[in-house]
């Protein structure tokens, strides 16, 4: 009998190392969202690829210290687990995200497997681990035979994607979340009306039916358009600290909206609190806290 509980997500995708000038830290969207999960109380499951490397070996140690499901961890004996080296500028955060990594070859056969045996009730994945095709098809396989509500996290990195694969994972999501200038690529890709990114987004949300859309908007807040199309918004996070680097807020909001989203709280209520946890994470070095005192607030103020 398959195993189920209110709070199981399946999450897909890569795992890698990012490779900053001083130091090296583990990541990848669906890894901290995943790890912001299990904090969280929640079950993930993620579903990834990783090369048979000492990475490996500290990904595995990091997830057992977190208290997270390994089973979903694929061993390839060819490509090295995942690695991005990420340069900052005036601009921001540049990230050089290198090709044929593990995560590129997910075993459909095996990612259905374990994935079917938690009988998930929300399922995440995102574009970058769609590059590839045989992740791709794995991602496909999945999609097709979980029943479950399915969380999109677009995550536009130059030059591993394209609109074929915009399209394919809209038209599969129930849930969509993505950051400001996405939606403005996003637009001009699809030639969405609207004069604002909120008319846009209506638009957007209207093409494939989506039941939610959440637009993060950095030190501005973020918004949400709701099943009926009815607009909320947060405004700027309001964090204690200063904020050191913008890596893993994305990914931080994510988790809370999944996790709000699968213990009812009410949407405005999510937004909130997935707002002021981004602007939170941004006081940290790194998209992971450095240990579980970093959570014990939002445990006891949400009462989780």
């Amino acid at each position: 009998m398959p195993t189920v509980h209110k709070t199981t997500v399946v999450l897909f995708g890569e795992v890698l190392a990012d490779i900053f000038p001083d130091r090296q830290v583990l990541g990848g969207a669906p890894f901290n969202v995943a790890r912001h999960l299990r904090a969280f109380g929640l079950h993930p499951l993620l579903i990834t690829r990783v090369g048979q490397d000492q990475l490996r070996d500290e990904l595995l140690a990091a997830m057992k210290r977190f208290d997270m499901d390994t089973r979903g961890v694929q061993s390839d004996p060819v490509h090295p687990t995942g690695q991005v080296t990420v340069s900052i500028d005036q601009q921001g955060h540049n990230f050089d995200i290198q090709p044929l990594q593990a995560y590129d070859f997910i075993d459909a056969k095996a990612a259905c497997s374990e994935a079917l045996a938690v009988s998930p009730l929300m399922m995440y994945f995102g574009t970058l681990a769609q590059r590839h095709e045989t992740s791709r098809q794995a991602l496909e396989a999945l999609l097709q035979r979980i029943d479950a509500l399915k969380y999109l996290d677009i995550n536009l990195r130059e030059p591993w994607f394209d609109a074929a694969t915009v399209e394919r994972s809209l038209a599969n999501a129930d849930i969509v979340k993505m950051n400001e200038d996405e939606l403005a690529t996003i637009s001009a890709q699809f030639n969405l009306a609207g004069s604002t990114p909120q008319a846009q987004g209506l638009a957007l949300q209207r093409r494939f039916g989506l039941k939610g859309l959440q637009v993060t908007c950095g030190a501005d807040g973020a918004w949400q358009l709701n099943t009926d199309g009815r607009l909320l918004q947060a405004q700027g996070g309001s964090a204690q600290g200063a904020i050191v680097d913008t890596v893993g807020a994305g990914d931080g909001f994510a988790a809370v909206c999944i996790a709000g989203q699968l213990l009812d709280w009410p949407p405005q209520l999510i937004l909130d609190r997935a707002n002021i946890f981004a602007a939170t994470i941004c006081t940290l070095r790194g998209a992971i806290p450095p240990d579980e005192g970093f959570y014990s607030p939002f445990l006891r103020e949400w009462h989780l």
